[in-house]
């Protein structure tokens, strides 16, 4: 190979035909890599959708940082003028390592941040959850600097893995996807109490996906599939809440607008009224009219 070299080409292009050698292999084993991998999460997913495919996405991402780092470590140390440039900055690496380990913390913190979040699992791409009360959206990547949620208007939200691992994290995913969702209604005090429970339970029950998550020790002890129960006396209504529930998150959001939307109707062909606040208003006359404005 070096006869080769030395024979059918010029020797100043020796370095740089090397350099180019190593990028090229190196994209090569890059993109190759990333194929197999890809593959390996298409199939998994093919096999089971819910399966868990975190891992394999974080090991892509650690992989292909390694194999680029690792080539272009090569080609720069094919270069002499750069080898020769790093022996001499040796005498300063102390130095040169306290100022890289300050100005990498950060990368450092999210890159560890995110191999917490691969290793314990508190959420895996495909979960729902919701970040500093305001946050909220499905995982869609979880690679080494940042984790990406998608949230419900189709906008990718970017959290730093070092910030999202301080958080408070509520997971709708996480063990148990089914959901309990809350239908709370207020109805007047002349209205029929029993006659509106009965409504909201029936309209739960016979949503298409309103679930029945009683044991059977449960059933066989007669309690109620949907329980409704009075919550709260208001200010001017009876609160009443149905406990309803779903398989996962995005079928009780839908099943919760459309009980709203059919307990209503039912409630006003049945006679049964949802208030509104009243205010009543006192006008109060000045005690001493005409002495001046009253402060």
């Amino acid at each position: 190979m070096s006869d080769f070299f030395d024979q059918y080409i010029d020797p100043s292009f020796h370095i740089p035909l090397l350099v180019g050698v190593i990028i090229l292999l190196t994209i090569i084993i890059a993109s190759v890599t990333t194929r197999i991998i890809n593959l390996m999460i298409k199939r998994t997913k093919a096999a089971d959708d819910n399966e868990d495919v975190t891992n394999l996405v974080f090991f892509k991402r650690s992989v292909i940082v390694l194999i680029y780092t690792t080539g272009i470590s090569f080609a720069i140390y094919m270069i002499p003028q750069l080898r020769v440039i790093a022996t001499s900055l040796l005498a300063g690496a102390g130095l040169l390592a306290v100022a890289v380990g300050f100005a990498s913390q950060a990368a450092l913190s999210n890159v560890i941040g995110g191999l917490f979040i691969v290793i314990f699992k508190p959420y895996k791409i495909g979960d729902r959850i919701l970040v500093r009360t305001d946050l909220t959206g499905v995982v869609e990547d979880i690679n080494l600097r940042h984790t990406v949620i998608r949230n419900f208007e189709n906008k990718r939200i970017i959290i730093p893995n070092s910030v999202i691992s301080n958080e408070v994290v509520i997971n709708s995913n996480y063990e148990d996807s089914q959901i309990c969702k809350f239908i709370d209604l207020g109805i007047s005090y002349d209205s029929d109490i029993d006659l509106a429970k009965e409504i909201m339970r029936d309209e739960v029950e016979k949503h298409p996906l309103s679930v029945d998550v009683r044991t059977e020790e449960q059933i066989e002890a007669g309690e109620p599939r949907v329980p409704v129960r009075v919550i709260l006396m208001g200010e001017s209504s009876v609160n009443l809440r149905a406990w309803s529930w779903a398989n996962n998150p995005p079928d009780a959001f839908v099943m919760e607008c459309d009980l709203l939307e059919s307990i209503k109707k039912r409630f006003d062909r049945e006679g049964i009224e949802i208030p509104f606040p009243h205010r009543t208003l006192v006008y109060k006359e000045p005690k001493n009219k005409g002495s001046g404005p009253v402060l």
